[in-house]
Parts: structure tokens; C-alpha cells; sequence
């Protein structure tokens, strides 16, 4: 018996109290503890005679699902070692640790637990609980259900095991754990100081969870004292690899809420959150060009990840806005110099095409290719720069792509643009092959190149925790950056952007994208656009082209600032 625990009436820490008829008017509060455990160890100490004793075999009886169910859970309640409790069920190595957990790491100091009326070999029961630590305690009371099978070495009825009999929404993966939470709760609030919860903003949810986690403790509050559900080895990360929170079934008492600024808007997040509902997994972000600020971040997924801050897809012809950058740099272009763009061009073997194969009449200009988004008259350029892998260095140079150094105040992907050769890179030059980007990276692409200068962007206020913030190594030149800003309002007025942005008013320019993805019938969405000074990036995969799924979701969110 564990050190410390009385049986029932003799001050009983722990004790089973019989439910009625159905257990014949039993005291379970006697001889709990008589007799021996187990499986085959159970026929230890028997005579001869008895261990030679035929195995029983067939249904068990109504006696035997009774006494079996009344041994386990009385040697359960009394507080005995758990090897000794586990030794009554068909699996006792894999049952031990649960009955060790519910006294040392669940802190269980009291319990009554009252079977109730078997229905064939299953037994429910309820237990009444005090849960204890920290000086704090308080009462726990939960059903769960046994059942009864016969040993297949013994013919012993034995409780066939489950977490579940311990409690029920026990796995085989998790434990319960009393103890302080991992960090204390936080009040998350937008720029202008409102509360910003999962409930109105539900694609908020993971990303106030991990506020929680990193800034909790800096934010002043102090953590709720709970009776999880949680991982094993979780340790005090509840989160752990497993990407959701853990269940909480009792407070003992409420810790003090820390408050943590960011810089979303809750009005653009709230057209963000209604634009994400009309497509199936989409994603937006809105950024503030001239500061790099956050204002908006919404998915609409089966799923907990944040595909909008840390997802890897190729984002399609939005990447010619940094194809366009690299190219005036280098001196090869101006945006209403000639740009052929034929239906087809291959480079190093490998064949690229235009949309439905279209092709611009002979003296169009690299403004008609952009607008147009033609394929072929990017790759064309290619050969002119002398450096294959000039796209990377573009990429991180300009944008800070690709650096893995941006502290958005949560977890982000910064994008990858990697130095390729050959056909490949030529795959880069329209957004296809190994480049991979999400809505954050895209939108910081289009708010640089509008605000003329890179602002790392943020979610948390770089002056609440004095993070060190990321900076591009070098400005993109002034011209360029205008010449860019130029075509993309060509591209929002009457190019392949002009419909979805048909509705906005003052100063706007967009991009469209369609990213082809092996195995996948329809492209990706994508669509890139600012108006004044919010800049907008959405994907919906399978959403087609980048102007009939993505481009109406952004100008909606664009819109509400």
C-alpha cells in the first residue's frame, strides 16, 4: 500500500463505496487488500492441487464481472502501488504508469470511487477526487466504465486495459498532470488597444497560444494552477510536437493575465477572418509598407497551421515583382523598353509556356509582359544577366528573403529563393520550381518595393521585448522601386489584376499568380497587391487563377483599412 493511505473507514484517504443491490450489499470497506494480483503471478502461493486446476474458459459469470470489478478498483481507491493495481488488468506494464501518474503527477490526495450497475461485463463508476497542490486543492469528480475479460494464459477475469478506465480522455500518448501551467494566460490586444480573442478571431487562436507561450512571463501575469491532459514528456513545453494545447479538466486557481501588444488592426483582421471563410484552405496577410507592421493574419484550414506565416508553396508569377527588380538593376530592362513574349521558350532543355500558350504582338513592352503576366518574356531575359543564380542574391539582398532572420514575435518562415542553375533557375524566374514562399513573404516583397525600402514585419511591437530586428543589407535603387510600383498600378487598372481591384479607390497596384503544383489538376491562387499603405498577400490552393480566388479575397481585406 502507497505510505500514507488508509483503507475506508479507518480516516481513508481513498475508498470504494458499494452502489446498491447490484453489488449483493457488499462492504467494500473490509479485506480489500486479501488475496493476490495479477496475471499468471497471480496463481503464486496455491497448492499444487489448486495451480494443477484445470483454466477456466467461456462467458464470465455475473459473479466473477462483480468481484473482479470491486478488487480493482478497491485496490485502486486504497492507494496501493500502482504495479500492484496495474497486476488486476491484461496489460499491467502498459496500465502501471497511468496509476502511478494519477497520485504523483495528477497530485490525486482523496478519492471515493462508487461503482454502479454492471451491464454484462462492463462496469461504470464515478470517482470523487481532491486534487491538491501548491497549497491549493479542490474537489474532482468524473465517470468512466471498465470491462471485464477473461486472461488468456490464466482464464483469471482481469479489467481489459484502456487509458480510458483511468479516465476518459486518457490515450495512449497522454498523462495527467497537475502543476503550474507552462506559462500564465496573457490579454493579447491590437494597435488601438482592443482585446483580440480566438472566438471573434478565430485564425488568431495558434498565434495567441504562442504569444502566450513566449511572452507570458514578460507580460507580468502569473499561471493558472491546472489538472491537464497532456502529452508524455511534455515537460512543462504543453505544446510539445504536438501542435495542440493541452485539455484542461480542473483550475484549482486562476492565474493573474499578462497583457501583450501586437500590431494587427482587429478591423482588417475581421475582414480578413470573413474573407478566408469563402474559400477552402486560403490564406491572407496585410502589412504595413511604410513600418513592416502586421495588421492581419487568417487561414482557413482543417488544421491548427498557420500556413499564412509559415507556410512553403511557390507563390507563382508574384515572384516576377522580384524578377522585375533584379532585371532593372542589372540594366537589362525599363518598363516601357520591348519585352517579347512568344507562347513558348526553353532554356538549358527545359520548356516554359504562357497561359493557354498566349503570346503579345511583336513591340510590346516589359509593362504589357508584367500586366500580362507573361511567362516567356521573363525566362527569355535570363541568359542577359550572367548569373543564373542572380535571383537568390536578389532575393536576400533586397527583400531579405531566404535569411532566416526574421523575429516577427512569433514563428514565421522568411522564405526560400535558392541558387539554382539551368532550367531550374529559369523555373524561379516566374515563381515555379524550388522557390517557396507564403502570404507574409509575399506581402513584405510587395510593401518593400512600395515603401521603396525593406521593414522587417511584425506581429509584436519591437519596443515590448527590444528583439533585435532583421534589415536588408541594401535598399532597392529609388527608380527601380517606382518603375515596379508603376507597372503593378498598370497591372490593378488593366492588366490581369483589374477586375478584383475594381472596387478600390486611391493609390493601388497588384500582382497576380498561378502556381502549378505536381499532382494537382488546378493551380494555386495566389495574388499580391497594396492600396496606400497596406500592402496584401492571399493564396487559396486549387483556387485557379490568381485573380478569381485570391485577388477578391485581398481587396477585401485591402478595403477595411
Amino acid at each position: 500500500m502507497r505510505s500514507g493511505a488508509k483503507i475506508g473507514v479507518v480516516g481513508g484517504a481513498f475508498a470504494v463505496v458499494a452502489a446498491g443491490a447490484a453489488w449483493g450489499g457488499l462492504n467494500l470497506y473490509n479485506g480489500m487488500t486479501s488475496g493476490t494480483h495479477g496475471t499468471d503471478q497471480g496463481l503464486v502461493g496455491q497448492s499444487a492441487s489448486q495451480s494443477a486446476a484445470p483454466v477456466r474458459t467461456g462467458p464470465l459469470s455475473a459473479a466473477e464481472v462483480r468481484e473482479t470489478a470491486k478488487q480493482f478498483l478497491s485496490a485502486w481507491a486504497s492507494g496501493e502501488g500502482s504495479e500492484d493495481v496495474a497486476q488486476l488488468t491484461n496489460a499491467p506494464t502498459e496500465a502501471g504508469p497511468y496509476f502511478e501518474d494519477f497520485h504523483s503527477s495528477a497530485h490525486v490526495t482523496k478519492a471515493v470511487i462508487t461503482p454502479g450497475t454492471p451491464t454484462g461485463t462492463t462496469v461504470p463508476f464515478t470517482v470523487r477526487a481532491t486534487v491538491s497542490y501548491g497549497g491549493k486543492s479542490k474537489p474532482w469528480t468524473y465517470s468512466s466504465k471498465l470491462s471485464v475479460v477473461r486472461g488468456q494464459t490464466t482464464g483469471r477475469p482481469l479489467i481489459d486495459w484502456s487509458p480510458t478506465v483511468v479516465q476518459p480522455d486518457l490515450t495512449a500518448t497522454t498523462t495527467l498532470v497537475t502543476d503550474a501551467a507552462a506559462a500564465p494566460p496573457i490579454e493579447a490586444v491590437d494597435r488601438d488597444g482592443k482585446e483580440l480573442d480566438a472566438r471573434h478571431y478565430p485564425s488568431l487562436g495558434p498565434i495567441l497560444d504562442a504569444l502566450r507561450e513566449r511572452y507570458g512571463d514578460q507580460a507580468g501575469g502569473s499561471p493558472d494552477i491546472t489538472l491537464r491532459v497532456e502529452e508524455r514528456d511534455a515537460g512543462t513545453d504543453t505544446s510539445a510536437d504536438t501542435g495542440t494545447s493541452p485539455k484542461v479538466l480542473l483550475t484549482l486557481s486562476k492565474g493573474h493575465v499578462g497583457k501583450v501588444p501586437t500590431t494587427i488592426d482587429a478591423r482588417v483582421q475581421a475582414a480578413a477572418e470573413s474573407a478566408v471563410k469563402k474559400y477552402t484552405n486560403a490564406s491572407v496577410v496585410a502589412v504595413r509598407p511604410s513600418s513592416g507592421d502586421i495588421l492581419a493574419v487568417a487561414n482557413n484550414r482543417g488544421d491548427d497551421f498557420d500556413a499564412a506565416l509559415q507556410g512553403a508553396q511557390a507563390p507563382g508569377s508574384t515572384m516576377k515583382i522580384v524578377t522585375s527588380a533584379l532585371l532593372m538593376e542589372k540594366g537589362l530592362v525599363t518598363p516601357d523598353g520591348p519585352m517579347e513574349c512568344p507562347p513558348t521558350v526553353t532554356y538549358y532543355g527545359r520548356t516554359f509556356h504562357n497561359e493557354d500558350n498566349f503570346s503579345l504582338k511583336q513591340g510590346s513592352t516589359m509593362r504589357d509582359a508584367f500586366a500580362q503576366s507573361c511567362n516567356t518574356a521573363f525566362i527569355k531575359m535570363i541568359d542577359d544577366t550572367k548569373d543564373d543564380a542572380g535571383l537568390n542574391k536578389e532575393a536576400g539582398e533586397v527583400f531579405d528573403i531566404g535569411n532566416n532572420n526574421w523575429k516577427t514575435g512569433v514563428v514565421s518562415f522568411d522564405g526560400k529563393v535558392p541558387a539554382e542553375t539551368g532550367g531550374e533557375a529559369a523555373a524561379e524566374y516566374i515563381g515555379q520550381g524550388t522557390v517557396q514562399m507564403n502570404a507574409l513573404d509575399m506581402a513584405s516583397v510587395t510593401a518593400t518595393v512600395k515603401a521603396g525600402a525593406f521593414h522587417q514585419p511584425v506581429l509584436v511591437p519591437q519596443s515590448f521585448d527590444h528583439r533585435q530586428i532583421a534589415s536588408a543589407q541594401r535598399r532597392l535603387p529609388a527608380s527601380v522601386a517606382q518603375s515596379i510600383v508603376g507597372m503593378m498600378r498598370t497591372t490593378a487598372v488593366s492588366g490581369t489584376a483589374a477586375h478584383a481591384m475594381a472596387g478600390l479607390g486611391g493609390d493601388k497596384g497588384a500582382k497576380t499568380g498561378s502556381a502549378e503544383v505536381d499532382g494537382q489538376a488546378v493551380s494555386n491562387s495566389w495574388f499580391t497587391a497594396f492600396q496606400n499603405d497596406c500592402a496584401a498577400t492571399a493564396v487559396v490552393d486549387a483556387g485557379g487563377h490568381g485573380a478569381d480566388a485570391a485577388g477578391p479575397l485581398v481587396a477585401s481585406v485591402l478595403a477595411a483599412d
